[in-house]
C-alpha cells in the first residue's frame, strides 16, 4: 500500500508538470490532473469494495463478466460508441467518459484462468484440459484486441495467462511450443502493419529511424541522459516541451528521469519490485488455490506492465503503447490497477483470518489437553 501511494502521488505530480505542454490539454495545465484525480477517487472506492467483499464472488460470476468484456470489446468497432485514436480502435465513448474495454479483459482473463485451474486441478497436466480449452477461451478475448491493433495489451494478457498456467501446474512441454507460436504470431502480425514494422526496424537500427518510428525512444534516452543522477529539477524538463510525444502517458518515465534524476527512477523501480514481492507473498499464503492463482495473476499483470513500459522507454524493447501503472495518465488503467490492489488486500485479509482461526483452534486443543493432564 505504501508503494502504491508513492507511485500514485508521483504520477499526479508529474501530470501537473507535463500537463501544460501536451496537445490534448488544450492549454489547461490542470486538465490531466483533474481527470486522473477523478479516476483515482473512483478507483479508490472500488478498490475498497474489492478489498472488503469476499473475492470468491469473482469465481462465481466470471461467466457473466466474460460476455460483458467481449461485448464491450466489440463496441470499440461500432461508431459512434467506438473511438479510433492514433490508428487504433481501443476506446468506448459513453457520455462524458471514455474508457478502454481491454483493461476489463485483462481482469476477466485472470479470473477465468484462476477459476479453471482451481476447478480442474487434477487435469491441469493434460493437453486438452490443461492447454487447449483454457487457451481457446482466452483467445476469444484476444482476437478483438488484436483487431484493435493493440498488440501490447495482447502480449501482456498472453504472458500473464501463460505465467498463471505455469504456476498452476500446466505441463512445460505444452507451454514451451505455445510461447514460441504466440511470439511468432505477434511478430508476423506486427510485420504486416507498416507502423509496427517501422517500430521493429527502429528497435534493430535506432540510428536510422531516430527521426521516424524511433523518435520517441530516442528522445526518451536524451531525457534520461539530461537528468543524470540529480535531475534538472521538478518542472525544468525540456523534452516534455513537444520534443517527446506522449510524455504524460506511455513515456512519462523518461520525464521522471530528466526532472528528478536517477535516484527517483530507482525509487520507482523499487516500488514496483516491492509490489511484486508483496503480491507473491500474499498469493503463497492465500487460503485456497483460486485465491493463490488470482493473486498471482494480479501481481503478474502489474509487474509485467511496469517491466514492459520501463523496457520500452529505455530502448530495451520495441516500442509498445503500454502505460506505466499508477503513474501514466489513463483513467481505465489506473482504475483496474487499483482494483488489482484491492483484490490482493482481500486475499491477504482472508488468508490472515484463516491463519488466525487455525491458531485459535490449536490453542483450544492445547488447553483441552492441558486440562486432561
Amino acid at each position: 500500500m505504501l508503494a502504491v501511494a508513492v507511485l500514485v502521488t508521483l504520477g499526479l505530480v508529474m501530470l501537473y508538470s507535463t500537463g501544460a505542454f501536451a496537445p490534448d490539454s488544450h492549454g489547461d495545465q490542470f486538465n490531466f490532473l483533474k481527470k486522473q484525480s477523478f479516476w483515482l477517487g473512483v478507483g479508490f472506492i472500488f478498490s475498497i469494495l474489492f478489498a472488503l467483499l469476499d473475492y470468491h464472488w469473482l469465481e462465481r460470476s466470471w461467466y457473466v463478466m466474460f460476455p460483458v468484456a467481449l461485448g464491450l470489446l466489440t463496441l470499440c468497432f461500432i461508431r459512434p460508441i467506438g473511438m479510433r485514436l492514433n490508428g487504433s480502435w481501443r476506446w468506448v465513448h459513453a457520455g462524458p467518459l471514455t474508457f478502454q474495454p481491454s483493461e476489463l479483459a485483462k481482469l476477466v482473463a485472470i479470473i477465468f484462468i484462476a477459476w479453471w485451474f482451481s476447478k480442474f486441478e487434477a487435469k491441469c497436466n493434460g493437453f486438452l484440459m490443461g492447454l487447449i480449452c483454457p487457451v481457446a477461451v482466452v483467445v476469444l478475448l484476444l482476437v478483438p484486441i488484436v483487431l484493435e491493433t493493440d498488440l501490447g495489451t495482447t502480449l501482456l494478457i498472453g504472458a500473464t495467462v501463460l505465467l498463471i498456467m505455469f504456476v498452476a501446474g500446466a505441463s512445460p512441454k505444452y507451454l514451451g511450443p505455445l510461447v514460441i507460436v504466440g511470439v511468432a504470431a505477434l511478430l508476423a502480425i506486427a510485420w504486416r502493419i507498416s507502423e509496427r514494422q517501422g517500430r521493429l526496424l527502429a528497435f534493430l537500427h535506432p540510428d536510422q529511424y531516430q527521426e521516424k518510428e524511433g523518435h520517441q525512444q530516442w528522445m526518451g534516452l536524451i531525457a534520461f541522459g539530461s537528468g543524470g543522477v540529480e535531475g534538472l529539477g521538478l518542472g525544468n524538463g525540456r523534452q516534455k516541451m513537444l520534443y517527446l510525444p506522449y510524455a504524460h502517458t506511455d513515456f512519462i518515465f523518461p520525464v521522471i528521469g530528466e526532472e528528478l534524476g536517477l535516484r527517483m527512477t530507482l525509487v520507482v523501480v523499487f516500488c514496483y519490485l516491492l509490489i511484486v514481492t508483496s503480491g507473491i507473498l500474499i498469493s503463497l499464503n492465500a487460503k485456497d488455490r483460486f485465491g493463490m492463482l488470482l493473486g498471482f495473476g494480479c501481481t503478474a499483470t502489474l509487474g509485467l506492465q511496469a517491466a514492459i513500459n520501463v523496457g520500452v522507454t529505455t530502448s530495451l524493447f520495441p516500442n509498445k503503447g503500454l502505460p506505466l501503472p499508477f503513474i501514466s495518465y489513463g483513467g481505465s488503467n489506473l482504475f483496474f490497477c487499483l482494483i488489482c490492489i484491492g483484490i490482493l488486500i482481500n486475499i491477504y485479509r482472508q488468508g490472515k483470518e484463516d491463519k488466525m482461526t487455525a491458531n485459535t483452534e490449536m490453542m483450544v486443543r492445547v488447553r483441552h489437553v492441558s486440562r486432561i493432564w
